[in-house]
């Protein structure tokens, strides 16, 4: 048994989602859930396929992400996991309910734009998720000025009123 540290390789600004899921199905209900809910959504969808031949499947709706799909997919190696990748200006936010509604999904490891590192462990079966590495450690603890930024950064980005 052997655990290694993948790093997502990705500009700074995009998002990503890194799943579980149970079916070579993922790949197009996946697709379809994410171009009906957000119209013109561009992203890059990559499934590791775990019986069968054993290929990275993919879709989506933007080369950049496809490729960046793709290419983490095959480093992260583990069997019936995914990862998509989100184009600049589209959010895990405005998806993660929409992808929870998918049936084929098991569960998510995270959403995020952080840098990140995936835990994997490899043994004589194959590769498996043991967790994520997102983003830095906490440098403390917010204070009364912390929550004023916090409280004005979202209602500046419209997400509270």
């Amino acid at each position: 048994m052997e655990i290694t540290l993948v790093k997502i390789e990705k500009p700074e600004a995009i998002n990503f989602v890194l799943g579980q899921s149970h079916f070579i199905k993922t790949v197009e209900d996946i697709h379809e859930a994410l171009v009906s809910t957000v119209p013109g959504i561009k992203f890059g969808l990559a499934f590791c396929e775990a019986s069968g031949e054993c290929l990275v499947r993919w879709t989506g709706t933007d080369e950049e992400m496809i490729k960046l799909a793709k290419e983490n997919a095959l480093a992260i190696g583990a069997g019936h996991s995914f990862i998509l990748f989100l184009g600049e200006g589209f959010y895990p936010i405005n998806i993660l309910k929409t992808l929870q509604n998918v049936p084929e999904i098991c569960g998510f490891f995270c959403a995020t734009a952080n840098p990140a590192e995936v835990i994997v462990m490899e043994t004589e079966l194959g590769r498996g998720i043991m967790g994520v590495v997102d983003g830095f450690s906490p440098k403390g603890v917010e204070d009364e000025d912390g929550i004023a930024w916090r409280k004005g950064f979202l209602r500046m980005i419209g997400y509270k009123f």
